[in-house]
């Protein structure tokens, strides 16, 4: 059991030891088993060292092939050994971790009974950063140094009775500086280096996804991972930024991005190289690879996105470069004029019929548009359908001018009437077309591009020059007008959204009026006079849903037996602004005016209370200065001496006049001359008034009875 413990423990020590064993390429700076001779610093060195220190010689082993220059020191047998061997400056490069492989050998002590005065079987690694290689030694004090490890003999030891056992120990440090110096110290250790290797790990340059990828070296620390941007083969390009992460070992992992081959170009997949199409083939982005080019079309030159169309032939420019180029159809057949009045008239005509060649024709196209032109008309006909391009066999024009002859070509098209461009050429885009010439029952259109590049450029990155469109042609007159005209449209009413037309009738007319047909239109848009129509058999009519405070014209025409009659004079009017914002404006002020009466009134009322309030209160403060100043009997001075009686008799108006008159402030008035019974006159009460203060209460207390008797 404890044998195979110590097989177990050993096998983990040698695991642990080669831990900093790394799988990559290695790109090698230094390696002693190249070298005819070493020479490297040691200290002490000379006749003058107290030791031998280390010394250069050949080990050698015939049988596996080896002849190497080594460094060997064994001073056993001395005290105090510090012997030192330096290894020539290393410039790192673009290293960011170096890795030292060291093979030696070290003897077991047990061969120096009593001699070894200071035996080891260890040694120290250790090294030192510099920005440049100097002339001079590296020092070699030991505070000058890091160490990386001190060195075992890990797979064994050797004595005169076993084979040599060679050790192998790897180890690495991290490097920002130029260069490093590696440092060997014995101190008293019997200890053979045969080889020294320095290199650092890189992952390989790699190309995938058509992008190359350089040889990278590995980070610092060998958990850190290194981004590199690729670059794309020759004759490919990126369709995103090929990036590739350099883990630590030295291996590649995560691709993202990539690119691929231009158009033109076949991918070879197997060597990463895009190859140039022969004359011949193309190869567009719809294809992969190079393609014998499709049907009515031919290639001309190596390394062709697209396969120009033969004479006479196109190709429809949402179609893709790998599809086949047509021939245009024929002209339509059988056009017809099916209805003309004063202003509108109807044509009809038959789908264009394959042509002998093309019945056995697998590529023939079905999808047949027509397109329309008509010299004479103004930009106030109507056509319906009014695209561009339809697929209907039957087109009506109306607003045309009456007594007008009209000629209208109806042109053939499947929708491939139209020049390829090249979208990778110089000069390609978008572009429209417009008519140059029409010769007989045959016409072409001219390609212009939108942009301000030169037609000639646009051309020659298209199939042909021009494209034929087949039509055909009618000529016709309009009738001539009658005589019913509608006259004195008025506009009687008109609100935010509706409005009352009134008109009279036409005063000569050639035949009974069936209907009229009303017209509108907003004054800003006289090219929308069709939009808007009724129809109505009185004279008047209602039109509602129209726009708020926009000014629209109207028109009225009527329709007899013989046909339409001239539409009337323009009667413009503008609709109202929205009632609603009206409306609460007015109900607004109204809700101002009554709060502001209501103040006003509530004020008007606080005034008078307050004034009666005031009133009253300076009558009750002169009624008691009275009663405190005026010298009265005592049964007047008492309430209920005063009151025990009817205070309305005459007796006590006599008794108050006596009393109020008494003092007779004003000389100039008569005399009072009332009695028991008498009435009061203007004279007496202004003899009372002259001689005391009519606001006592005794005094409005007999004038109200006097007034009430």
């Amino acid at each position: 059991m404890d044998k195979y413990l110590s097989l177990l423990l050993l096998l983990c020590y040698a695991l642990y030891q080669r831990l900093d064993v790394v799988h990559g390429d290695q790109v090698v700076l230094l390696d002693t088993t190249k070298e005819a001779t070493l020479e490297w610093t040691r200290y002490p060195y000379g006749p003058q060292a107290q030791t031998p220190g280390w010394v250069e010689e050949s080990f050698t082993n015939f049988v596996k092939g080896i002849n190497w220059r080594s460094y060997v020191v064994c001073d056993v047998a001395y005290n105090n050994v510090n012997n030192w061997l330096w290894s020539p400056f290393i410039d790192r490069g673009p290293a960011n971790r170096l890795y030292i492989e060291i093979h030696f050998t070290i003897r077991d002590c047990s061969l120096f009974p009593g001699n070894a005065l200071s035996c080891k079987e260890t040694f120290s690694l250790l090294f030192y950063e510099f920005d440049a290689a100097t002339r001079e030694p590296p020092p070699w004090q030991p505070e000058s140094y890091k160490l990386i490890g001190r060195i075992a003999a890990g797979e064994g030891r050797f004595n005169q009775n076993s084979d040599v056992d060679i050790n192998v120990e790897v180890k690495s440090i991290a490097v920002t500086k130029k260069g490093v110096y590696f440092a060997f110290r014995d101190q008293g250790a019997c200890i053979s280096v045969l080889a020294v290797k320095v290199y650092y790990i890189t992952c390989p340059a790699v190309t995938i996804n058509f992008a190359h990828f350089n040889e990278t070296p590995t980070g610092r620390e060998v958990t850190i991972i290194e981004q590199q941007m690729g670059v794309c083969v020759e004759n490919a390009e990126a369709f995103e930024q090929p990036t590739y992460l350099c883990k630590g070992d030295g291996k590649w992992t995560i691709l993202s991005g990539g690119c691929r081959c231009k158009v033109g170009y076949e991918p070879d997949n197997e060597k990463q190289t895009c190859n140039v199409c022969p004359v011949g083939k193309f190869r567009s982005a719809e294809v992969k690879a190079c393609t014998i080019c499709p049907l009515n079309s031919k290639s001309i030159k190596i390394g062709s996105p697209y396969c120009p169309c033969l004479n006479g032939h196109y190709r429809h420019p949402r179609d893709g470069k790998h599809m086949p180029c047509y021939k245009p159809p024929g002209m339509p057949t059988n056009l017809t004029l099916l209805f003309i009045d004063q202003t509108s008239a109807i044509l009809s005509w038959n789908a264009p019929q394959r042509a002998p060649d093309e019945q056995l024709d697998p590529v023939f196209r079905s999808d047949i548009v027509f397109r329309v032109k008509c010299a004479a008309c103004t930009s106030n006909v109507v056509f319906n359908p009014s695209s561009e391009t339809f697929n209907d066999t039957k087109l009506t024009l109306t607003n045309l001018e009456p007594v007008t002859t009209y000629t209208v070509q109806i042109h053939s098209q499947h929708g491939l009437s139209y020049p390829i461009v090249n979208p990778e050429a110089p000069g390609s885009g978008g572009g429209t077309f417009e008519n140059v010439s029409t010769v007989g029952y045959g016409g072409h259109y001219g390609y212009h591009a939108t942009e301000p590049t030169p037609v000639l450029n646009v051309r020659a990155a298209s199939d042909l020059d021009e494209i034929k469109t087949e039509f055909a042609e009618i000529t016709f007159t309009t009738e001539s007008a009658i005589l019913s005209t509608v006259f004195n449209v008025k506009v009687i009413q008109i609100t935010n959204k509706d409005a009352n037309l009134v008109w009279d009738k036409p005063m000569h007319s050639d035949s009974p009026i069936e209907y009229y047909e009303v017209r509108w239109f907003p004054k800003s848009e006289v090219d929308a006079m069709n939009k808007s129509v009724l129809s109505t058999k009185e004279s008047k009519v209602h039109i509602s849903d129209l726009l708020e405070n926009t000014e629209y014209g109207f028109q009225v025409r009527c329709k007899t037996l013989n046909g339409w009659g001239t539409f009337s004079n323009i009667v413009y009017a503008q609709t109202h602004q929205s009632v609603s914002p009206v409306y609460d404006d007015s109900f607004q002020m109204r809700i101002v005016a009554g709060t502001t009466v209501m103040v006003v009134v509530i004020l008007v009322l606080i005034i008078v209370v307050t004034v009666v309030f005031l009133k009253s209160k300076n009558h009750d403060d002169i009624d008691k200065k009275t009663n405190n100043h005026l010298p009265l009997p005592l049964d007047y001075a008492s309430n209920e001496g005063m009151f025990d009686t009817d205070p309305c008799s005459s007796q006590h108006a006599l008794r108050l006049c006596d009393i109020v008159s008494t003092p007779k402030p004003y000389p100039h008035m008569p005399p009072c001359s009332l009695s028991v019974g008498s009435e009061l006159s203007p004279n007496n009460i202004m003899c009372c008034i002259a001689g005391y203060n009519t606001d006592s209460q005794l005094f409005r207390r007999f004038l109200a009875c006097r007034i009430r008797t």
